[in-house]
């Protein structure tokens, strides 16, 4: 266990980013004062102390794990709401909204909006489609991008040697075993294929029994910030669908681009990363 007090830090300074490794340790797992305490380096009563006072501030919440007694600690209300506001102040979620709605309303299919995150997809909004179905996605979500539409869509200014590392990450992903990620010249002929015109599909590599269509979404500078995709379930996704609605997804990508400050004078001609 590393020592109570951190040299050359104030009190307060020590306090607080002492709860915000509570916060991050409870995100990550431990869920009791044990394991909390071992994640921080505090003694019980130090680590019961500032858990009580993120309970009482909202940013945790306890309940008694059924038949032991034993309390555990979950992330708070004040958490969610404070993901939702953060989600909210990221100019690309603000720009895309009404563009998620209109493509939601054409399509009738699931609209997502993502960004990179490591070698992951983290999904910032998610428009549910009028067919009933479910699928895994959700807001705050992450995914390996090389196997998802989104994440595909996000690679494509990326040399080939980087779609080899996230295509390796995805592969190595737990959740991955079932999808048909294709061998790695297969992929990277098809993603040299979705540069070339600007959007990308998954062929049920990252869910089995779903496919989509995603375009990537630009900044003023012509970088690849964000992007969006059309999903919904094979049936409704046959590959003469995925082909005509690629242009409604570009289209609808450019326009969030548009309104972050891009122009089309201003972007890169479609070249293929080498």
């Amino acid at each position: 266990m590393a020592r109570e007090q951190t040299p050359g830090l104030p009190l307060g300074t020590q306090t607080l980013l002492r709860g915000m490794a509570i916060i991050e340790a409870v995100a990550g797992g431990a869920h009791t004062l044990s394991p909390i305490g071992e994640r921080i380096g505090c003694t019980r009563s130090t680590t019961h102390r500032l858990v009580t006072a993120l309970v009482q501030a909202g940013y945790l919440r306890h309940s008694a794990t059924s038949g032991t007694g034993v309390r555990t600690y979950l992330l708070g209300p004040k958490l969610v709401e404070m993901g939702f506001l953060a989600r909210e102040m990221l100019p690309v979620v603000q720009a895309a909204r009404r563009h998620l709605d209109a493509l939601a309303a054409l399509t009738q299919d699931t609209v997502h909006l993502g960004i990179t995150e490591g070698t992951e997809v983290l999904y910032l909004d998610k428009l549910s489609g009028q067919r009933g179905l479910e699928m895994r996605s959700r807001i705050g979500k992450r995914m390996p991008m090389a196997s998802t539409g989104v994440g595909k869509a996000l690679m494509l200014d990326l040399p080939e040697a980087q779609w080899r590392s996230l295509y390796d990450a995805a592969l190595a992903h737990a959740a991955t075993p079932n999808a048909a990620l294709p061998a790695w010249e297969d992929y990277r002929q098809r993603m040299r294929r979705f540069a070339a015109m600007g959007a990308a599909l998954d062929m049920e590599e990252n869910e089995l029994g779903i496919r989509c269509v995603a375009a990537p979404v630009r900044d003023a500078g012509a970088e690849i910030v964000a992007a969006i995709s059309v999903a919904s379930a094979t049936p409704y996704m046959p590959e003469n669908r995925m082909d005509a609605l690629v242009p409604d997804v570009i289209e609808a990508a450019a326009a969030i681009s548009r309104d972050l400050g891009w122009t089309p004078r201003r972007d890169r001609a479609a070249s293929v990363p080498t």
